[in-house]
């Protein structure tokens, strides 16, 4: 505070002072992060009656904070970071993901157009070309041509925007009155976040189709299953929409027949979106490309680089083969957002392409993680991953008490 009694923003030496704290702080609860209990172990409401009912009057220091987060904070948190860990998905973070996340912090832009921060939207047009091309996607997904990539905060958020394309698409050559016949279709093994994005785009409960998969096919989708589903909904009148196929899910790793399934979904016009939210990264190494077989047949593709990654929560990427699509149903224009390049249709605006308007500059961690790991040490990293799973799985084969599907 000032002597005109003025707040003062924090100049260049004491942000690099209270930075050093913080990331002292940080790199010391890194160190130990072993040592506590990965669930938490406080009760409901234990927090208010550690805080004051009220915030404070006068500034605090930067160590009274990191005083309380270590003594009230750090117990109510479940540690996804310990490497004892094992719930939901791999919550890989990285210290370049870290190092990107903090850049993107103290640039603290708001990029949901190009004119608003020109960098941060071709930075993020180029990192997801490089990733599309280190998955081998097919090249409609790079933003060269009518389709392209954009970083969404979470594989629900991806699901949501390409299930709202994929129903205005439709709409428009049926009339808005067709909404209550349009039907989505996944398996009894795809995650719920399908079903909340139903629910978002009017889809009705009933039509939301989670068909029934078998554990000796791996819980994967089975074509003739999808057929006949299909087969039944149109005989009744109703409008095959959508069709999510997953790679690796959440619940048990299933992973669906693309092509087979691609081929249908192609013949009967439905948009096929795959959800390889998990399982997705461990394509980047060539032995495990073949989990993508069929994707070519896809209009979008979404996977996590937050969970296998080591890309900091949030950054999930999506691709989509038609981009007019996202834009005809996520646009708008008020005058407040007007601007020649864009009105010119030289450059690309995010904020069609997503729900929010306001969007962080996050391919600035996922370039730095590119960057500063490397093709080879990224495919090292997963592999590694892997032969520990199927350690693992040795083990428990070995156990009569266990069985493994």
């Amino acid at each position: 505070m000032g002597r005109d009694g003025v707040l003062k923003p924090m100049d260049a030496e004491q942000l690099r002072e209270n930075a050093h704290k913080m990331v002292d702080f940080i790199a010391d609860y890194y160190k130990k992060i072993e040592t506590f209990p990965v669930l938490s172990q406080v009760e409901p409401g234990y927090l208010r009656d550690l805080l004051p009912h009220s915030a404070p009057d006068q500034p605090e220091s930067l160590q009274n904070v990191l005083d309380d987060i270590q003594a009230k904070i750090l117990p109510g948190v479940t540690h996804w970071q310990s490497p004892n860990y094992f719930a939901y998905f791999p919550s890989n973070s990285s210290v370049a993901g870290f190092l990107g996340e903090m850049l993107s912090a103290g640039i603290n832009m708001v990029g949901f157009s190009w004119i608003t921060s020109p960098a941060a939207t071709e930075l993020e047009m180029i990192v997801l070309d490089w990733l599309a091309k280190l998955l081998k996607l097919p090249d409609y997904f790079l933003s060269t041509g009518h389709g392209g990539g954009v970083i969404q905060g979470t594989a629900s958020e991806a699901v949501l925007v390409v299930l709202l394309a994929a129903r205005d698409k439709v709409l428009r050559r049926t009339g808005k009155d067709a909404l209550g016949k349009l039907v989505v279709y996944c398996s009894d093994q795809t995650h719920s976040s399908l079903q909340k994005a139903c629910q978002i785009a009017g889809i009705y409960p009933e039509n939301c189709r989670a068909l029934k998969t078998e554990s000796c096919n791996d819980y994967s989708l089975s074509p003739e299953t999808l057929e006949q589903a299909i087969s039944n909904d149109t005989a009744s009148g109703l409008i095959p929409l959508l069709l999510c196929a997953t790679v690796g899910t959440t619940s048990s790793t299933a992973v669906d027949p693309l092509l087979e399934l691609g081929k249908i979904t192609k013949m009967k016009e439905i948009w096929l979106h795959v959800d390889a939210a998990y399982a997705g990264s461990a394509c980047i190494c060539p032995e495990f490309r073949h989990y993508l077989d069929g994707v070519e047949e896809a209009d979008s593709f979404n996977m996590n680089a937050h969970k296998w990654f080591l890309t900091n929560f949030d950054c999930s990427a999506l691709w989509v083969k038609d981009r007019s699509a996202l834009i005809h149903s996520l646009s708008t224009n008020p005058e407040f957002l007007k601007n020649k390049a864009s009105e010119e249709n030289l450059v690309v605006d995010y904020k069609d392409w997503q729900i929010p308007l306001g969007r962080r500059f996050r391919s600035l961690k996922l370039w730095t993680v590119l960057r500063l790991y490397g093709l080879e040490n990224l495919q090292s990293y997963i592999r590694n991953h892997i032969q520990l799973a199927e350690k693992f799985e040795s083990f428990v084969a070995k156990d009569p008490r266990f069985e493994v599907n």
